[in-house]
C-alpha cells in the first residue's frame, strides 16, 4: 500500500484498482464517474465477489446486504480498503477490513441523469488512511466531502430521507389534488422549484408563504374541507403539515405572504 501522507492530493488514486460492487443505479453512477475521473475500476460486480486484485473496493449494495457483501471480499495483509455507500450504517458492517464510507448527498433515479458531481458526500473512515482514500474518491467525483461522525449517521440519514424522498411524496399528494382540479402537474412544477430556490437562499422562516404565515385560518380550514371531500386518506398528512408549518411561522419575527 501507499503512503496518503506523501503524495500530492490527486496522484495515489491514479495507481489504484477499484472494485465496485452493486450494479444498480448508484454502482454504475459510481463506476462512471470514477472511470471518467481516470480510475481504473472493475464493475460493477455483483454480490459475493472476493476482488482479489482491488486496492480499494466499494460496495454499492443494500444497507441490509453490506456486512455479507464484505465478508465475501477476500481480507488480505496489504489490504484491500473496502468502503460502504450507505448513509445511516456504521463502518463496523465493514470489519475486519479497513473501512470507509461515502455517501454521495444526491438522488439517483432508476431513470434520468445520475450525474454525481456538485453535490457532498458524507465520509468515514477506520483510519486516517482510509478517510484519507473517501476524501480523494469524493473529490475526483467532483462532490464536496463532510464529515459526519457515526453517532450521527441515523439523524444525517433521516435529514436526507426528509429532503428527498419525503418531498416526492408530498409532491405526489400535491399532484394527486391538484389533479381533481384539472390541474397537471406540470402548472405545479415551477411553484415547486422556486419554494426549494427560496428555502436554499433564505431558509425556511424567510422562505415560507401562505395562508398559514399570514394567519389566514379560514382559507385553511376550506383547504381541509376540499381535501376531505376529494382524497380524505391525505387529511392526517394534510393536519400534520399544518401544525407543523404553524410552528414555523411563530418562531418568525414577522409572516411574509
Amino acid at each position: 500500500m501507499w503512503e496518503l501522507e506523501r503524495e500530492p492530493a490527486h496522484q495515489p488514486l491514479a495507481r489504484l484498482r477499484c472494485a465496485i460492487v452493486g450494479d444498480g443505479r448508484l454502482g454504475r453512477a459510481l463506476a462512471a464517474g470514477l472511470r471518467e475521473a481516470g480510475i481504473d475500476v472493475d464493475g460493477p460486480l455483483g454480490r459475493g465477489a472476493r476482488c482479489l486484485d482491488a486496492d480499494v473496493v466499494i460496495l454499492a449494495v443494500p444497507d441490509g446486504e453490506i456486512a455479507a457483501a464484505a465478508a465475501a471480499v477476500e481480507h488480505r495483509a496489504d489490504g484491500p480498503l473496502v468502503g460502504h455507500c450507505s448513509g445511516a450504517t456504521t463502518l463496523a458492517a465493514l470489519a475486519p477490513h479497513e473501512a470507509f464510507s461515502l455517501h454521495p448527498l444526491m438522488t439517483v433515479p432508476a431513470d434520468g441523469p445520475s450525474t454525481l458531481a456538485g453535490a457532498f458526500a458524507a465520509i468515514a473512515g477506520s483510519t486516517p488512511h482510509a478517510r484519507g482514500v473517501a476524501d480523494q474518491l469524493a473529490l475526483r467525483l467532483g462532490l464536496t466531502p463532510i464529515d459526519v461522525a457515526e453517532e450521527d449517521r441515523a439523524a444525517y440519514h433521516a435529514a436526507a430521507s426528509i429532503a428527498s424522498n419525503f418531498l416526492v411524496t408530498l409532491e405526489a399528494s400535491a399532484e394527486r389534488l391538484a389533479a381533481t382540479a384539472g390541474i397537471d402537474r406540470a402548472a405545479v412544477v415551477p411553484l415547486v422549484r422556486a419554494t426549494v430556490e427560496n428555502w436554499a437562499a433564505m431558509g425556511a422562516e424567510r422562505a415560507l408563504t401562505g395562508p398559514i404565515a399570514r394567519g389566514d385560518e379560514h382559507t385553511v380550514a376550506r383547504q381541509r374541507d376540499a381535501i376531505a371531500e376529494r382524497a380524505p386518506d391525505l387529511l392526517p398528512l394534510f393536519d400534520a403539515l399544518a401544525e407543523a408549518t404553524r410552528s414555523l411561522a411563530h418562531g418568525r419575527a414577522g409572516a411574509r405572504a
